[in-house]
């Protein structure tokens, strides 16, 4: 008798017997490539990826033989023998990496290739006694190559499979080792119960609502996108004026999409978690928090408060979704979204097979990563073209993406007329301000009752609130408000609630902010002031004035600020230079016509390389004949966020003193780490290192750096920026 999986009796009576662990995770696996017509071939996969466990070796090892045995290459080497060079190289990949991730083919010197070569392996041959690898000579693939990457095709289609085979793994080893927690799988309701309480409360918006031209916009966007949702699945665009309801449009989209098509589930991507948790907060409310999962680095359910319904908790059951991404509802962010459909990990790559046949919503499109366009539109189309997904891409500044799609993948707009939807939505207008110095911007915002300003630093934006709070005008009265993203998650969370009740009660409110608050913070300002960036950039500044449509035009005024520390860096002075031309070109520079000219002058001057920065595509393409792709390479290349930040844990509140004294207590994060995820602030290596060498750090559970010295971190700026040079022994404070 041969075992995959043990338990504590040593007389066996219990443990899982290796043909049963293979067969399962062979069904498992099929039943999901099912959904693109590959069930065969993951059988197969599943099948093979645990033979080399039939060695007397591995077997002695389940019986406390401290031994080491390699037990996944055979199953590649053993595909490498039955199958078809094409056929078995895909199954190498999958098999050979269904632990450590797939490998880079690379050479008989490293890699996969090396790997199968020159693997010493024991006799697994009993495995033929017991199971049969499914005759694969009549199975081919039903993928329509891209014409112009077929690399790209076959690599996502491996990645895929990959998916399918280590989450069947997981699921059946889990439902063997842990059964109570197995269970708590799949506890959601069906899209029927859901479609009726979207509409249920859709009836309730539309009889509560006043009946204003706004409200009569918003439902004729309603209603278009309810009619469009019958159009065939493909990639749509959603291009919809700020303030137009694209979330709750794009939502009904989805839903009837869904029914119509009979697809599975509804992905809604978003750029910044501030979006994601207001978003997340309005799905939970129609569909109930059991159907909707949050999936992002600074979410804790268990804030939630959510209950034990019957015998499952749903606070456990939404943590073992965030695995799989098997639920009805799933709101994740860019980050989590490509870096996965991107990664050779296992815990990564593991969700990603749950997008085929689904509804994806992209939110703020146009905060799709620039260096990363090509890639990451690639990986759009082929989950449109060979998994039959529908993806649509939403945002009140639309992107130009056709001309980087295949002709067979091209984008169908929603809307009929989007030039008379924005002016339909206008309610802006925008002033050039030119060169303006701090001093005079503070005395201008001071002027307001209510007023935003949205700068490109953090360093500007610290400055600048701190002139305003010490001038005679305002004298620190708390009526002016910061937001960086110095501040951690909870601190800028509590700062907005005191914004929104402001303003609501008509208060004196005026608010420095970093570009944060733009992309899809519901705030409503009169007067909105932005320093000079993109044009998608200052859209979305302006979609947080005269948001409601309470006057007839809001007032945004764009300047270029004559500080140093003010001025744009990097990145932001490339699209201020464009952003510029359009002032120059345009008497309206957020009309459909202007943000058009925007992104074709943004994407020509980047060029074919700086939309693939890292020339992703390029990799995948360059030996796509003998089927040897690199697909460690891709994974270290893609990160959307730059990881050469560290976090550190503000104390902020009782809530995170507690979580960290917990920590502290029992020595490792256990349940605790998920509730600190909301009080991380980024910094740089030089803040790091400065705050490291002055002892304002403590590492706990070797992993948490928490902020120890209170004096760092303002509760009206949050960290203060600080420089590595000392004196006395302090830190300066920049």
């Amino acid at each position: 008798m041969y075992y995959a999986h043990t338990t504590e009796n040593a007389n066996k009576s219990d443990w899982q017997t290796l043909k049963d662990h293979l067969e399962s995770v062979a069904q498992i696996s099929s039943g999901f490539a099912d959904d693109f017509g590959s069930g065969r071939i993951a059988y197969a996969g599943g099948l093979l990826h645990d033979i080399g466990k039939y060695s007397g070796e591995f077997q002695n090892r389940l019986e406390g033989r401290r031994i080491r045995v390699d037990h996944s290459t055979a199953g590649a080497v053993e595909a490498k023998g039955l199958y078809n060079p094409s056929l078995s190289r895909i199954l190498e990949y999958i098999i050979a990496g269904h632990h450590g991730g797939i490998l880079n083919y690379g050479t008989p010197e490293s890699g996969l290739e090396c790997r199968i070569k020159n693997a010493v392996l024991h006799d697994y041959s009993a495995y033929k006694y017991e199971v049969e690898p499914p005759d694969l000579n009549s199975f081919n693939p039903t993928l329509v190559c891209s014409p112009t990457k077929p690399g790209f095709t076959i690599s996502f289609y491996i990645r895929m499979l990959y998916s399918c085979l280590v989450d069947a793994d997981s699921l059946d080893t889990e439902r063997f080792a842990n059964p109570e927690k197995s269970a708590l799988r799949g506890k959601y309701e069906s899209f029927e119960s859901l479609f009726e309480k979207f509409e249920n409360r859709m009836r309730d918006i539309s009889l509560s609502c006043e009946d204003t031209p706004v409200n009569q916009s918003r439902n004729e966007i309603y209603q278009e996108c309810r009619r469009k949702a019958e159009l065939k699945p493909g990639i749509f665009t959603l291009s919809v004026p700020t303030g137009g309801g694209k979330t709750l449009s794009s939502m009904a989209f989805a839903l009837l999409h869904l029914k119509k098509y009979d697809l599975k589930r509804i992905f809604y991507v978003i750029p910044y978690t501030s979006i994601i948790e207001q978003n997340a907060k309005v799905f939970r409310e129609i569909f109930g928090s059991g159907n909707v999962l949050e999936h992002h680095s600074n979410y804790d359910p268990g804030k939630e408060g959510f209950e034990d319904v019957g015998d499952f908790n749903q606070e456990d059951m939404l943590k073992l979704s965030s695995e799989n991404w098997d639920m009805p509802v799933v709101v994740t962010t860019n980050v989590q979204f490509f870096e996965s459909l991107f990664s050779n990990k296992r815990s990564r790559c593991r969700k990603i097979h749950n997008l085929s046949g689904s509804v994806i919503i992209l939110d703020e499109a146009q905060m799709l990563p620039t260096k990363y366009l090509k890639p990451c539109l690639s990986a759009l189309s082929e989950l449109v073209r060979n998994y039959g997904s529908t993806v649509v891409i939403c945002t009140a500044t639309q992107p130009k993406i056709g001309d980087f799609l295949d002709e067979d993948i091209q984008p169908v707009e929603i809307m009929e007329s989007p030039k008379e939807l924005y002016e339909h939505f206008r309610r802006v207008h925008v002033n050039n301000l030119g060169d303006i110095s701090d001093e005079e911007l503070s005395e201008r915002i001071t002027g307001h009752h209510q007023a935003l300003c949205v700068v490109n630093t953090r360093k500007h934006a610290r400055l600048l609130y701190q002139r305003i709070t010490e001038s005679e005008i305002s004298k620190d009265d708390g009526s002016c408000f910061h937001l960086s993203a110095g501040m951690c998650p909870v601190h800028r969370r509590e700062q907005l609630e005191k914004i929104r009740s402001l303003l609501k009660e008509g208060k004196p409110c005026r608010v420095i902010s970093t570009q944060l608050i733009e992309a899809g913070v519901d705030v409503d300002f009169p007067f909105v002031y932005r320093a000079r960036t993109g044009i998608d950039s200052i859209a979305q500044a302006a979609g947080r004035c005269n948001r409601e449509g309470k006057r007839d035009l809001g007032e945004i005024f764009v300047f270029r600020s004559t500080e140093d520390y003010g001025k744009a860096t990097s990145w932001q002075s490339r699209t201020a230079e464009i952003g510029e031309m359009i002032f120059r070109e345009f008497e309206d520079p957020l009309s459909p016509e202007a943000v058009s000219e925007y992104f074709k002058k943004l994407y020509f001057n980047e060029g074919d390389e700086g939309l693939d920065k890292k020339k992703i595509l390029l990799s995948l393409e360059k030996r796509v004949g003998e089927c040897a792709f690199p697909f460690g390479d891709v994974s270290d290349d893609f990160r959307i966020i730059d990881e050469n930040t560290k976090d550190i844990i503000i104390p902020f509140d009782d809530s995170a003193r507690k979580a960290i004294k917990e920590i502290q207590k029992i020595g490792f994060p256990e349940n605790y780490g998920r509730k600190l995820q909301g009080y991380s602030v980024s910094v740089y290596p030089h803040e790091f290192k400065a705050l490291n060498e002055s002892n304002a750090l403590e590492l706990i559970a070797d992993r948490y750096y928490i902020l120890t010295s209170e004096s760092l971190y303002s509760e009206k700026t949050g960290l203060l920026r600080i420089s590595s040079d000392e004196f006395n022994g302090a830190l300066l404070i920049a």
